[in-house]
């Protein structure tokens, strides 16, 4: 499998983990978007700081380690965030 592709469909799965770590630090932290926003933000900047050193000579351009699936990142993220958070607690 090619390095990008890797990245890509790992930052996908991983998404769903960001998700539901979203939904209990909403519920602990008395239901603030902020901290589910943040995790999010910081499962994203951690899977580029252990990348980096794993792909950057395997990879034309430094900067596709980043960029390369943000968008099906963040997306898979919210879907699954509102996705356990309807599942976990229906009736907040």
């Amino acid at each position: 499998m090619k390095p990008l592709t890797l990245i890509y469909w790992s930052r996908t799965c991983l998404g769903i983990v960001a998700g539901l770590l979203s939904t209990l630090f909403s519920v602990a932290f008395d239901k603030s978007l902020f901290n589910g926003i943040t995790a999010a933000l910081l499962v994203y900047l951690v899977t580029y700081y252990v990348y980096k050193p794993i792909f950057l000579t395997k990879v034309e351009k430094p900067s596709k380690i980043f960029t390369t699936g943000v968008g099906a990142y963040f997306m898979t993220w919210i879907v699954a965030w509102i996705l356990f958070y309807t599942l976990l607690f229906p009736h907040s």
